[in-house]
């Protein structure tokens, strides 16, 4: 559904589209994230927070790889949308994706939530 879409980048390992739903952003990275694509990823967000939405739900349905480089971009992204008083919320995690965050503690950090609809709720569950 391209209702509402704000812009996309693309390499060829990593589609991000975002939107806007009421107060949020919704970023859909699709493909893989790591130190060749970040950045694809990492501009999006910080546009979404320079635009004033500090609430960001990050729809991981999508996302088929993430390394530390990907986590550090979130990590990041989570940083500065709790200083702008909002937060990063991580919805629909492949469970390669979250096993990575499992691994580094990082879902402890971040609101985890199974589908984006329930992120854009403000509901929490953990998947598994």
């Amino acid at each position: 559904m391209d209702r509402g879409t704000v812009g996309s980048a693309q390499s060829g390992r990593l589609l991000v589209e975002v939107r806007e739903e009421g107060s949020s952003a919704v970023v859909t990275p699709a493909g893989e994230l790591d130190h060749h694509t970040a950045d694809l990823l990492r501009e999006p967000l910080e546009e979404c927070l320079a635009k004033g939405f500090s609430r960001l739900v990050v729809d991981c349905t999508r996302l088929e790889f993430c390394d530390s480089t990907g986590l550090n971009v979130l990590l990041g992204a989570r940083l500065k949308a709790e200083a702008a008083g909002g937060g990063v919320h991580l919805a629909g995690m492949l469970p390669v994706v979250a096993r990575v965050f499992e691994i580094t503690g990082a879902d402890a950090v971040f609101t985890v939530h199974d589908t984006v609809e329930a992120a854009l709720a403000g509901e929490t569950g953990e998947t598994g």
